[in-house]
This record gives structure tokens, C-alpha cells and sequence, in this order.
């Protein structure tokens, strides 16, 4: 058995007892481990990645250095009347302060982690090795453009083992919104401003997809996938619908706010940190084919007990 390593009290944080309940089952994929009642990894739901749960707090401490710095140079730029923006080959846009933020967290992870590759959205892959930095500089890039303040830094560290990559460390900063998320594999999931600052993420336990409020981005992606007559389906048996869109969603179910989320088209940058977030708060993130992780070019994320419900509703097996 291996002790889990948790945040402690030194950090502002609280430490779970072993009676500690969750918000909803834990996935039971390779994506994620259990904890027994004695706080230890259970051997039937251990990662399969290694043999022992290393211990990510200086990582976790470096996204947040990486997060202010980004935070600064972003919100020096937000709604500034000479802000310049161009349009990338899909047709999205790509503003100055993407490419500013990406290139500070990246000069500074070449000082702390050189070893580490990195993927970024704005300049594309660097390095190689078992550990690589996801970056998203700007996670909702037109809102930002339009001055709506829903946007986020999305930084994520992946590593890779006998299964793959997986996210292990995973940050989201929203300045504008004045809000942060984040968590490491072991080490559960939180939001606040600082690791001296934060409170514990819980996903709901909502169980019927009734009473379940459900949050999406857009319409068109569904009907380019043929998926729209599911997406209704879901839509009108849910209790609750909204289109919050990006990054927001996800913190919302890792909040236990928001109980399912789903996207038909996505990037690893777009989901990384959002899938180690979900997870630890005791929620569920696959792709629309049920795989594990941010893996699959799409997402769909719940607070576990209503996964299979969603997946029935806009999953690839729907019938």
C-alpha cells in the first residue's frame, strides 16, 4: 500500500479524514485511482501508470506561478482599444496577448523545467520526454476579443506511463472573473486565489438526468457530428439548460454547480487541465466514445453518476 500524499495545513489547505465523503463515485477507469477508508491507494482502482503516487505539490506550485504571470499579461491587454487581432487558418482568432502569455509561461518553464516539452495552442509543440506542458493562453479567445470576461489560462502537465499520457496536474485561471481552479492527481481538486486561499471541489450527487442541470457551448457542433437530435433529446429531458461554453462548464461540474457538460470538438489544450479538475472533485471525464481523458478530440464530463445517462443521450454508441 502507498500513503496518499495530500495538501497540508502548512498550505491553507484542508486535510480530508478518512470518513471524508466524496460528491460521487470516483471513475473507475485507469484515468483516475480510490482511496480505501484508511486513506491508501486501493490496488483494484490503481492507475496501472506506476507503482506509487508521486507527489506533484512543486508542480502545482509552479502552475500558479505560471498562472499570475500569465494573469498580468493578459488583463493588461483586455479591452484595449488598440488590441490587435488576426485570424489563424481554421478562421478563430488569435490576439497579441495569446501569444504574449503563451511565450511568458513558456520562458519560465525553460528556466524551471527544461527537461519537460511543451504544447501550446498559439506555438505549437517543443521538446520531448515523459512529462509535457499543456498550455491554452487564452481558453475563450473571442469573448475575450468582445470584452465578455469568460476566459481563462488553462495549464495542464501530462505524463506519460504503461497507459499513456494522462493529466496529473491541472490549472485554471479566470483574472477577469477573479477566479482559479485547480488540483493534482492524489491531491484532490480546489478554487480560491492561492494555495493559501482555496476550498475544497465536490461534484454534485444528482442521480436522475430529470433533476440534472446540463451545459454546453454551442449548437452547431452537434449538427456537424449528427449528433443534434440526441443533444435535444438530452436538452429536454434535463431539468436545466445552458450555454456557458470554453472552460467554464467543467469548473461548474467539478463545483458541483452544473451535474454534465458535453462538447463535440475539441483540442488537448482545451481539455487537460479540465480533465484532472473534474476528476479530482470526484467526477467522470471521457470522450463522446467513453475513453478516458482528454483524449478523444471531444469531452463530456459529469459528476460520475449520471456519466452512462449522458453518454446514452450524445455518446458514439447512441443507438
Amino acid at each position: 500500500m502507498v500513503q496518499i500524499t495530500e495538501l497540508t495545513h502548512r498550505q491553507g489547505l484542508s486535510r480530508p479524514t478518512a470518513d471524508t465523503p466524496r460528491a460521487g463515485p470516483a471513475d473507475d477507469s485507469r484515468e483516475t485511482t480510490r482511496r480505501t477508508r484508511h486513506g491508501h491507494v486501493d490496488p483494484a482502482y490503481t492507475s496501472g501508470y506506476c507503482s506509487h503516487m508521486p507527489d506533484y505539490h512543486d508542480d502545482l506550485r509552479l502552475a500558479h506561478v505560471l498562472a499570475d504571470a500569465a494573469d498580468a499579461a493578459t488583463m493588461e491587454r483586455f479591452k484595449a482599444l488598440d488590441l490587435k487581432v488576426e485570424t489563424k487558418p481554421d478562421m478563430t482568432p488569435v490576439t497579441e496577448a495569446d501569444k504574449s502569455a503563451e511565450e511568458l509561461i513558456r520562458g519560465q518553464l525553460q528556466r524551471a523545467r527544461p527537461r519537460d516539452a511543451v504544447l501550446g495552442e498559439e506555438f505549437g509543440s517543443e521538446g520531448s520526454g515523459p512529462r509535457r506542458w499543456i498550455i491554452d493562453p487564452i481558453d475563450g479567445t473571442k469573448n475575450y476579443v468582445r470584452g465578455v470576461p469568460v476566459w481563462a489560462t488553462l495549464i495542464a502537465l501530462m505524463e506519460r506511463g504503461e497507459g499513456g499520457d494522462r493529466p496529473v496536474v491541472g490549472l485554471v485561471s479566470a483574472p477577469a472573473l477573479n477566479r482559479r481552479w485547480w488540483a493534482a492527481e492524489g491531491l484532490g481538486a480546489f478554487t480560491g486565489r492561492s494555495l493559501t486561499s482555496a476550498t475544497r471541489l465536490q461534484t454534485s450527487q444528482v442521480a436522475r438526468i430529470q433533476d440534472a442541470s446540463f451545459a454546453y457551448s454551442s449548437l452547431s457542433g452537434w449538427e456537424e457530428r449528427d449528433k443534434l437530435s440526441g443533444f435535444l433529446d438530452l436538452s429536454r429531458d434535463c431539468w436545466r439548460t445552458r450555454a456557458y461554453g470554453d472552460f467554464w462548464p467543467y469548473m461548474m461540474v467539478a463545483e458541483g454547480t452544473v451535474d454534465i457538460c458535453a462538447e463535440p470538438e475539441l483540442s488537448l489544450w482545451d481539455m487537460a487541465a479540465c480533465a484532472v479538475i473534474v476528476q479530482e472533485a470526484g467526477g467522470r471525464y471521457t470522450g463522446l466514445d467513453g475513453r478516458p481523458g482528454p483524449h478523444s478530440g471531444n469531452a463530456a464530463a459529469s459528476n460520475g453518476l449520471l456519466h452512462e445517462d449522458l453518454l446514452s443521450y450524445v455518446g458514439d454508441n447512441r443507438g
